[in-house]
């Protein structure tokens, strides 16, 4: 913690401003570390509120409505993008994509305290062509509240902070030995969770000519083709591969008691 209020007393509200439209962005930077600190600065009077809030909302509104663009114009590819980071990526697309099926624009507000969905959030709307206006009013909620919880945090627990850091001070070596296992450990976990889940990264697929010789053949009757096209991605008014049902997927275990037990069954999406 010394190092960075160090940091932000030496170069200031860049710093700030610059780690909060890094993690809006998607790089793996602790914005919340960086506002807490802040907030530490300013009760030290190290910094003026009145110049770093609205500089750290100006990042991080920034940060999100170039997301919000990004992902109305590249749509899933990003999203995918974005969740390489994830040990399984599909599940990090569809976890926010559930977000939003539930709690609708509403999710913006508090997606920057849903790990995995906080990034996500401003693309998935740019995606699901929410428009730009609607957009910046619930993510100017939504970034408020994330920067004035965190500087809140960092304003009122400043002594608390110091008696932490004299003590990091104090344990030296220990500490930092402490910190590199702990850092060890999160890598190994990591690992872990990517060969548990790396089944689910190769989907068995089929070529198009393929299923329409199936489909034309007297195997006809026993093949079921399902569009699962989450609901951000489909209109009802778009095209369908004739004779497909829909499921949606974000309501996957109502959806599957449509399904019959005795088909062979294809999926596709976007």
């Amino acid at each position: 913690m010394t190092e960075i209020v160090s940091l932000i007393s030496r170069h200031g509200y860049v710093v700030i401003a610059a780690v909060v439209f890094a993690e809006a962005i998607g790089l793996p930077v602790p914005a919340a570390l960086a506002l807490v600190a802040a907030g530490a600065a300013v009760g030290s009077r190290v910094l003026q509120a009145s110049v770093m809030l609205p500089l750290a909302l100006a990042g991080m509104m920034l940060g999100d409505t170039m997301l919000f663009v990004a992902g109305r114009y590249t749509g899933w590819s990003l999203l995918g993008f974005l969740c390489k980071v994830s040990a399984n990526p599909e599940t990090c697309i569809l976890r926010s994509a559930e977000s939003f099926y539930k709690r609708g624009k509403l999710t913006l507000v508090i997606a920057k305290f849903i790990p995995g969905v906080n990034t996500m959030g401003p693309p998935l709307a740019g995606s699901m062509r929410m428009r730009l206006g609607q957009f910046l009013s619930y993510d100017l909620a939504g970034a408020s509240l994330y920067i004035l919880a965190y500087f809140v945090l960092g304003f009122l627990g400043r002594d608390f902070l110091k008696t932490i850091n004299a003590g990091f001070q104090t344990a030296g070596h220990t500490v930092e030995e402490v910190l590199l296992l702990a850092v060890v450990a999160y890598v190994i976990y990591r690992l872990w969770l990517v060969r548990k889940n790396r089944i689910y990264r190769v989907v068995p697929r089929v070529q198009v000519q393929e299923l329409i010789e199936k489909l034309k053949s007297e195997e006809a009757d026993k093949i079921l083709v399902v569009d699962v096209r989450s609901h951000g991605y489909y209109d009802p008014e778009a095209a369908r591969i004739k004779g497909s049902i829909r499921i949606e997927p974000n309501n996957l275990e109502q959806e599957l008691q449509r399904i019959p037990p005795d088909k062979d069954i294809y999926l596709y999406c976007t």
